[in-house]
């Protein structure tokens, strides 16, 4: 049963239902009642009674009504010299005072006019503390409902205990939305209704060109994908305050749903239904469905021109400029958690820049990196390829989504995500920023982002779909995924970042280096776990030297400085992410030397991804080496090693062009296999 059939499925079983009916659609944008839409809505309202429905209306709108009134009241009463005074913002109770009978004889007149009896019930947040007031409220509801009476409900602003009616959200309710829930609730109805100035809850603001309509909320699905605009322009709502009240209600056992129009009821699938069956209604998309849209979707890519790829990129960074603020406020709100969790903090880098690097770089996909005369006629070519889809796995770090994501792109690869719970809003926003800059031609769901942790070991089973698995984080992490699938992996296992310092070094820019390498960014993968000297320095006080300056930065080591002696003690691998460091003397894969012969036997000798001499281990890393961004640093010797970048995303296929040449037990060919210059 899918979404439509289920919603037609309750609305059989509709009896009672409440409509609550929003500032946003009683008033118009200046504020004065839109009695058009008003007389419209009550008609259908007057149907349905007609029909056997019961309906208890919840209307907003009294402020604004009192408002708009109330300023005319003092404009008409002001001289030429109040009006050049500042002015005021009016009391919001006496505007609520005011605008509170004008409103409810609006609703009598129409009402009137459609042959239809309506009454008024003002309550207050402090009324539903009393048990016999809740009960007598029932009784007086059931009554008015047998008489085919339609009753409406406001919030009686004018003598609420609120400070503010617009900013004061404390109590049983807090506004109009949360009042029609609680009726549903305490009145028992069978559906309430949300009525709104736009169709239903969009998964972005309505206005921008890539929202799409949410036909049935599921909130494992949606709360880390929706993007709220801002607040209603009149009232203390706007959708926020609807999806919250839908959802408490819905989970109560009452279907919800939040819409323009009551057309529901006619078993059309109108608006966002909330239900607390919604998640076994809806077919939720699999691992391997995932994969195999992200690797169709990257075909659709690779077809493109290689200008048409290049404005994909473009499009991404100017998409995440025009919504930095909202990325702001989404990556602050992880910052806040994980600090009170104790997380780190994580950096967002200047991502719009390097994905314009990224564009501007040579074209990789179809380069011939070697052309072959096989014989007369018959040419060879290698060519570089995307390898397929790509699944990545990596914690913290949200910018890191941005980087692989336009690597992806850039590389025409599939791509499917998963990101620590620590930065899921993070990564929420910034994979709805990407995905609306590719165009439908190739499809969003070139980059899959998996939300939730039970789905990583069904796509590490997909290894006739998905084409390589890459692991950024811990050591656990890295060896779980290697031991869970047979899909290739790129990662490392162990920390190596190591600085070595040499007899010969220049204490002073070891001591730069040193510092750089461990201060600079601590949580970076780059950053020194280990330093190492010389057993000369040891002995003769320039490893203490070392070590006061780590700890005048606020490093310190769990060994004290006497075991550190020839030999060294059998160190310990100590985490990422913090400023604690260790000291022990044995190989590593940064050398400070000012000894050439030392440093060069050093860099050809030591096995490590990257070797450097004289320099911090914080310039490993794809930007800093030219590559524009990088997936992540393999330490493995097949395929990619170092910083990945596009190329190491890449693979090579083989094309040959012949004219009607056939092998036949080699008799009649004769092989030339000239190498012949390249062509793009």
């Amino acid at each position: 049963m899918d979404s439509t059939d289920s919603s037609r499925a309750f609305v059989k079983d509709v009896k009672r239902l409440v409509v609550k009916v929003g500032t946003a659609v009683v008033t118009r944008s200046d504020g004065r009642l839109a009695l058009g839409r008003l007389g419209a809505l009550l008609e259908q309202l007057k149907e349905l009674n007609s029909q056997g429905f019961e309906i208890i209306l919840v209307s907003s709108g009294a402020v604004g009504v009192g408002r708009q009134r109330l300023r005319y009241r003092k404009l008409v009463n002001s001289s030429l010299a109040d009006l050049q005074k500042p002015q005021n913002e009016l009391d919001g109770k006496a505007c609520a005072a005011v605008g509170q009978s004008s409103l409810m004889a609006l609703y009598d007149t129409l009402f009137s006019q459609l042959d239809v009896t309506s009454s008024q019930l003002l309550v207050t947040d402090s009324d539903f503390r009393d048990e016999d007031f809740r009960k007598q409220l029932y009784d007086t509801v059931q009554s008015l409902l047998d008489l085919r009476v339609i009753p409406i409900f406001n919030e009686n602003d004018a003598v609420s205990t609120r400070k503010a009616p617009y900013e004061d959200s404390s109590g049983i309710f807090w506004d109009n939305d949360s009042l029609a829930g609680l009726l549903a609730l305490e009145l028992k109805a069978d559906l309430l209704v949300l009525l709104s100035d736009v169709e239903g809850l969009y998964s972005g603001p309505p206005s921008e060109p890539n929202s799409k309509l949410i036909h049935t909320y599921i909130r494992a699905k949606h709360q880390a994908e929706i993007t709220f605009g801002d607040k209603s322009r009149v009232g203390r709502g706007g959708m926020t305050a609807k999806v919250n009240a839908a959802y408490c209600a819905a989970c109560a056992g009452i279907p919800v749903v939040i819409t323009s129009i009551i057309k529901v009821l006619e078993g059309k699938r109108v608006g966002t239904l909330f239900h607390r069956d919604a998640h076994l209604w809806v077919k939720q998309v699999g691992a391997r469905e995932m994969a195999v849209a992200a690797r169709e979707s990257s075909r659709r890519l690779q077809a493109l021109q290689s200008q048409d790829r290049r404005k994909i990129l473009l499009d991404v960074a100017d998409a995440l400029e025009a919504n930095e603020s909202l990325i702001k406020v989404e990556n602050e709100a992880d910052v806040a958690a994980a600090q009170e969790a104790g997380y780190a903090k994580s950096l967002i880098s200047s991502l719009a820049k390097s994905i314009r690097i990224l564009a501007d770089m040579e074209e990789p996909i179809g380069q011939i990196l070697k052309r072959t005369e096989l014989a007369d006629g018959l040419i060879l070519e290698k060519t570089s390829c995307p390898l397929g889809v790509l699944l990545i796995v990596f914690e913290s770090r949200p910018d890191a989504l941005v980087q692989i994501a336009s690597l992806a792109i850039r590389s025409g690869n599939g791509l499917l995500l998963k990101g620590g719970k620590e930065a899921m809003r993070s990564n929420a926003i910034l994979h709805k920023v990407i995905t609306s800059a590719i165009p439908d031609t190739v499809g969003e769901k070139l980059i899959g982002l998996v939300t939730s942790r039970e789905e990583i070991p069904d796509l590490l089973k997909l290894d006739d779909v998905i084409d390589l698995v890459i692991p950024r984080g811990s050591n656990k992490l890295v060896s779980q995924i290697k031991e869970s699938t047979k899909i290739p992996v790129l990662g490392h296992a162990d920390g190596i970042c190591h600085v070595y310092v040499d007899k010969s070094a220049n204490l002073d820019v070891a001591k730069n280096i040193v510092i750089d390498a461990k201060i600079d960014y601590p949580a970076a993968c780059n950053a020194m776990e280990t330093l190492l000297v010389h057993k000369d320095l040891a002995c003769n006080g320039a490893l203490n030297e070392l070590v006061v300056e780590l700890q005048h930065e606020d490093c310190y080591s769990q060994s004290r400085s006497k075991v550190f002696t020839v030999g060294g003690d059998k160190g310990c691998n100590w985490p990422r992410n913090s400023t604690l460091w260790q000291v022990q003397i044995a190989h590593t894969d940064c050398i400070v030397a000012e000894d050439q012969k030392v440093a060069e036997t050093f860099l050809c000798q030591v096995d490590s991804a990257a070797v450097f001499h004289n320099a911090s281990t914080r310039f490993c890393d794809g930007a800093r080496f030219g590559l524009g961004a990088e997936v992540g640093i393999s330490t493995s010797r097949i395929h990619a090693r170092g910083p990945v970048g596009v190329e190491g995303l890449l693979t090579t296929r083989w094309i040959l062009r012949g004219n009607g040449h056939v092998v036949d037990g080699d008799q009649g060919v004769v092989y030339t296999h000239k190498n012949l210059a390249l062509q793009s």
